[in-house]
């Protein structure tokens, strides 16, 4: 009995350890092609190659969001795999907020 639920927990671990390469932080600016395919989970080679075509055509991703407009690559796609995205610093790339308008009052000016 014992045997059998050490080779589940065997089989389990095996069936998990891709999860945990797929999470694995990448920053899409300077990572080669089969590091994003490996890191970002649902991007294959195919995927992660146009990654890399949008960043030498349009310049490095500001936010994790820019991903949505590489063609293959859709919101839901970019939301399963938010906090493994990284940016240029190194930190998780989350999602943007707006900023908040001006509580200066009307008619004011500045000097």
């Amino acid at each position: 009995m014992n045997s059998h639920l050490a080779t589940l927990a065997a089989l389990a671990l095996l069936l998990l350890a891709p999860l945990a390469i797929a999470s694995s932080p990448v920053n899409i600016n300077t990572a080669d092609a089969p590091t994003l395919a490996q890191s970002l989970d649902g991007v294959g080679l195919a995927k992660a190659q146009a990654i890399i075509a949008w960043r030498e055509a349009n310049g490095a991703f500001e936010s994790a969001d820019q991903l949505a407009e590489v063609k293959g690559i859709g919101a839901s796609l970019v939301e399963r795999n938010r906090d493994a995205i990284q940016v240029d610093d190194g930190k998780a790339a989350r999602k943007t907020k707006a900023a908040k308008p001006s509580k200066a009052k009307p008619g004011a000016e500045d000097d």
